[in-house]
């Protein structure tokens, strides 16, 4: 499948302020960059750079004061996803057997506190034996229990505020489910994403868990096909794939974000409990 992925962010800039954008889609095994574009206007010297294993390219720019820029991205994406079928027989791998790239994902981080959640997860959920079940019933109860509102929380909201004011937005969901994943010693980390179909147009939060040696992902939203991702970034939680991180003083004027198909050859696979529930997107 190819997506038309576009984003443009204006920001207006009170003092010398640096920038890290995490926009690009990212390469790897099942997403190609057929093209690409990065605008800058007006035109500032930016710096591409990765880290934690190639999990998101980021940007550094600098801006001085009393001004204003406009950050564009355009890039045509070829995904190819494995798809699951939530009858299959996935074998656990056990902490003692995870790789050391796989572990981080295990602790607790700044907005995911998997440790002050373990009693509800064991309650809720220890008793599921098969571990792609169990996760499939953590997608579940967040999509059931904790209600969808644009603009209810903000950028220092952290599961366990969702988990008691039961109300959030895509960030807050994925967060919330990495939690409880955790909490049962199943390794989750976040993802960001561009989502053909995501309605208003914006950047879209998910989370994956490792699932017999392979990341799948799960949206406790159910707003989008899971098939109409187009991958930014990977990270503990959102601190580490924030779309922009600000080191000064500058506000958001304008965002634009759009997702749309390349080719007319799209089946939407939406969330379906009867038939599949999950991608692989490594």
């Amino acid at each position: 499948m190819k997506f038309n992925v576009h984003s443009e962010i204006t920001y207006n800039v009170a003092f010398p302020t640096t920038f890290i954008f995490n926009i690009h889609a990212i390469r790897n095994n099942s997403q190609q960059i057929l093209t690409e574009s990065l605008v800058l206007n007006p035109q500032l010297e930016v710096e591409e750079f990765s880290y934690n294993a190639g999990a998101g390219r980021f940007l550094r720019l600098k801006s001085l004061g009393n001004t204003s820029f406009t950050i564009s991205y355009d890039a045509t994406v070829e995904t190819n996803y494995t798809i699951y079928d939530q009858r299959q027989e996935f074998q656990n791998v056990p902490v003692s057997e995870l790789d050391g790239d796989i572990i981080p994902f295990l602790f607790p981080s700044r907005y995911c506190q998997s440790d002050k959640l373990q009693k509800l997860a064991y309650k809720e959920f220890g008793g599921i034996e098969n571990i792609y079940s169990r996760v499939l019933a953590i997608t579940d109860w967040i999509h059931n229990n904790v209600e969808y509102v644009s603009g209810s929380t903000d950028s220092q909201t952290s599961a366990l505020d969702t988990i008691t004011d039961r109300v959030g937005v895509c960030r807050d969901f994925a967060h919330l489910g990495i939690s409880l994943c955790r909490a049962l010693s199943i390794p989750a980390r976040y993802l960001t994403c561009y989502a053909y179909t995501l309605q208003p147009p914006d950047f879209h939060a998910c989370f994956e868990a490792y699932i017999g040696g392979n990341w799948i992902v799960f949206d406790a939203t159910q707003l989008v096909p899971l098939n109409s991702l187009v991958k930014i970034a990977n990270g503990r939680d959102a601190a580490d794939a924030a779309v922009a991180s600000i080191f000064g003083n500058a506000s958001s004027s304008k965002i634009i974000v759009s997702c749309e198909l390349a080719e007319d050859n799209f089946t939407p696979f939406w969330y379906n409990e009867n038939v599949l529930n999950g991608f692989s997107i490594q």
